[in-house]
Parts: C-alpha cells; sequence; structure tokens
C-alpha cells in the first residue's frame, strides 16, 4: 500500500469514524427529550409524515406476504437467480406465517374490519398506530447509515481495545462492545439491527448474537427517560438509572453462563462465513496501535460509495420485510392477551411471594408488570402509570 493509500485510509477511518460516534453513540438532548443523530432524522420523517406511515407499512407488510409466498412458495426461476430479492423474501414456513399474519393484521386495523378485539386502539390500533410508525422511520435511517458504523473500522478499533473486558466478562466478541455502547448511550433498537447484521454476515455465532441482543439491546438512556416522564418520576432519574445499570451488568454478567443461553450452540449463521477478527497483538505492539492498525486496514478494504449505498438499502428493506410483520403480528396478538385475558395474571402468580420477599410494594400488580414486560417494554409502565392515577 502505497503512502497517499495509506494517508487516505487513515483520514477514512477516522472522519466515519466521528461521523459514526455522533450519528450513533452520543446521546443528544433534544427539548424534554435525548435521542441521537438518527433518532433527530427519524423523527423529523415521522413528523413530516404523520398519519400516513400506517397505511405506507400496511403495504409494505403486504408485499412482504405476497413476495414471500411467491418466492418461498412458487419460486420462479428470475426471482430465485436474483439474490436481492431472494435474500428479502426467501424464507421459512414459520416466517412465512408471521409475516402473513402481520399483513392480516395490519390490513384488519387499517380499515378496522373484524373483529373489534383486533384493531381496538388498545391491541391492535396502538401497535400500527403508536409503535410501528416509531421502528419504520428509525430504521429507515439507522439501516441506511449502518454502514458507517460497521464498515469504517470503527468495530475493529474498539473491539480490539475492549475485548479483554468484554470476553471474559460477558462471553461476547470484543467488536460488541460497540453494540452495547450504541445500545445503553443511543438507542436499543439500533444495537439489535448491528447484532443482527454482524451475525449474518459472520462476525457472531448464534450464541454470541443471542447474549448481545438479549443483555444490551434494551434500555438505552432515552428509553429510561421515557419511562421517567411517562411515569412522572423525572426527580428520581439518577437513582432509576443506576438501578437499571447494576441490574443490567449483573444480569449481563450471570445470564450467558446459565439456561437457556448456556444451551445455545457457537454455530454461525448457515449463509455466511466465519469472520476470526480476533487475533492475537503482536509483541511489542500495543493494544491501541493494533486496533488503529486495524481499523485502518478495514477502511481501506470499504467498498465503494455505491456498494455502501446498496447495502445500506438492503438492511433497509430487510427490516421493514422481515422485522416490522413480526412486529405487528406478534405485538398484536401479546396486546390481545394481556387486554383480554387473565393469561398474564396467571402466569404472574408465582412471582409474587419473590416480589413480597423484596418488599416491592403492590405485589400482585408488580407481578402482572413484570410478566407483561415481556411481551413490551413499554406496556409495565403503561400498567406502572395506571395504578399511580387510581
Amino acid at each position: 500500500m502505497n503512502t497517499q493509500v495509506k494517508e487516505a485510509s487513515h483520514w477514512r477511518f477516522i472522519i466515519f469514524a466521528i461521523l459514526g460516534i455522533g450519528m450513533f453513540l452520543i446521546p443528544i438532548p433534544v427539548g424534554d427529550e435525548v435521542t441521537i443523530g438518527v433518532g433527530i432524522m427519524a423523527s423529523y420523517v415521522q413528523g413530516l409524515m404523520g398519519g400516513s406511515i400506517p397505511m405506507i407499512v400496511t403495504i409494505l407488510l403486504v408485499i412482504s406476504a405476497v413476495g414471500s409466498i411467491i418466492v418461498s412458495k412458487v419460486q420462479p426461476t428470475g426471482m430465485m437467480n436474483n439474490g436481492f430479492i431472494r435474500d428479502l423474501f426467501y424464507v421459512s414456513n414459520v416466517w412465512l406465517v408471521w409475516r402473513i399474519l402481520g399483513a392480516i393484521f395490519a390490513i384488519i386495523v387499517i380499515f378496522q374490519i373484524g373483529p373489534s378485539w383486533i384493531w381496538d386502539s388498545a391491541t391492535g390500533g396502538e401497535v400500527l398506530g403508536s409503535l410501528v410508525p416509531v421502528l419504520f422511520t428509525w430504521f429507515l435511517f439507522a439501516g441506511l447509515f449502518l454502514p458507517i458504523l460497521t464498515e469504517y473500522g470503527l468495530m475493529e478499533f474498539f473491539g480490539t481495545l475492549l475485548r479483554r473486558i468484554v470476553r471474559p466478562l460477558f462471553t461476547a466478541p470484543g467488536r460488541s462492545s460497540v453494540d452495547m455502547i450504541v445500545s445503553w448511550l443511543g438507542s436499543g433498537t439500533v444495537g439489535v439491527l448491528v447484532t443482527m447484521q454482524q451475525y449474518e454476515r459472520g462476525f457472531y455465532t448464534g450464541r454470541e448474537a443471542a447474549v448481545i441482543a438479549t443483555n444490551f439491546n434494551i434500555a438505552s438512556i432515552a428509553f429510561s427517560i421515557l419511562i421517567v416522564q411517562f411515569l412522572d418520576i423525572s426527580h428520581m432519574f439518577i437513582q432509576f438509572y443506576i438501578t437499571v445499570c447494576v441490574a443490567g451488568f449483573i444480569a449481563a454478567v450471570i445470564t450467558p453462563r446459565i439456561p437457556p443461553l448456556s444451551w445455545k450452540k457457537d454455530k454461525y449463521y448457515e449463509r455466511a462465513e466465519q469472520i476470526t477478527t480476533e487475533d492475537p497483538v503482536p509483541e511489542n505492539t500495543s493494544v491501541f496501535k493494533w486496533g488503529y492498525h486495524k481499523a485502518v486496514t478495514k477502511a481501506s478494504n470499504t467498498p465503494s460509495a455505491g456498494v455502501m449505498l446498496k447495502q445500506g438499502t438492503k438492511n433497509v428493506l430487510d427490516i421493514w420485510f422481515g422485522l416490522l410483520p413480526l412486529v405487528m403480528s406478534l405485538g398484536t396478538l401479546a396486546l390481545i392477551i394481556a387486554e383480554y385475558t387473565q393469561i398474564f395474571h396467571i402466569i404472574s402468580y408465582p412471582f409474587v411471594p419473590l416480589l413480597q420477599l423484596l418488599q416491592i410494594p403492590e405485589a400482585s400488580d408488580a407481578a402482572v408488570a413484570v410478566v407483561v414486560g415481556f411481551a413490551d417494554m413499554f406496556l409495565p409502565a403503561m400498567l406502572g402509570q395506571a395504578l399511580i392515577v387510581n
């Protein structure tokens, strides 16, 4: 590599590292909220598009279902030979069912046809009207700009610096430290996208991806602030967030070492080759210098802008056609169960004695909130707010 190319690679890494940190890792206060760079863009577009997003998402879910039926079952030669289309729509029977169900629920909600308990504002209406629009806009920008975070050396740099801490503590690769920082300081939603992409490209095993997703792609600062504001306990934010961080850290150390996470195999994604990036630091070389070297090497091998744009677009479509149907179908079903049945109350009974032992106030109600939280993270806050009001 000649000197001019080397210098260009150094600047490429530095510039895109600054952009990636600025867009994904730095919390930015905006009015009464805290968000990140891509969040500001997502909120702007969401406000601009307003009430048209549910209809747009419904159209996307129908395209996802119809396209998946055609490609997965009919398997026309032209589509099967097109890698881009095949990757988007060729799915297993289980995922096909979820995509079809998501499209059906969206149609029922948008036109308010069929049973009201599906399109009610507390069930499917809540998912399509409140949750999905946020994910739609967030993933638009997170997917487009994700290559800035993953393709220009930032993950190699942090991965080399922190792997001696991350691997023994959390049994995860050093590069997952970027996922963790994104999730805790920026957005858990973006963290999920990073984790999924790294798994599908062969950087994480299935076990490692599960460990990262279940322990780190959860409660960001922005989400925590939203919760305390919703519950009107902003004056206790410091105590609240310290509790979240301590509990999250302890769980992240323990849960990878016990079932069910410990049962998962270190098996790589079937369509990806294993990519080993944690080669040992050479003798007489500092960890920082070696991390910087690996980052610059990665930046020097970055594909063209056109390839990056194509990859970003595929990220967005992959999420829109793959994840949004799952959110629509599973989210609606979970809210229907929570709103119209006693299942969560029954399941919560074993938690009541434990919460009483921990001297948690209103242990029976808190137990329900604990169980409901498995369906949707925001539901416990909604239940808690209802208890405060009552």
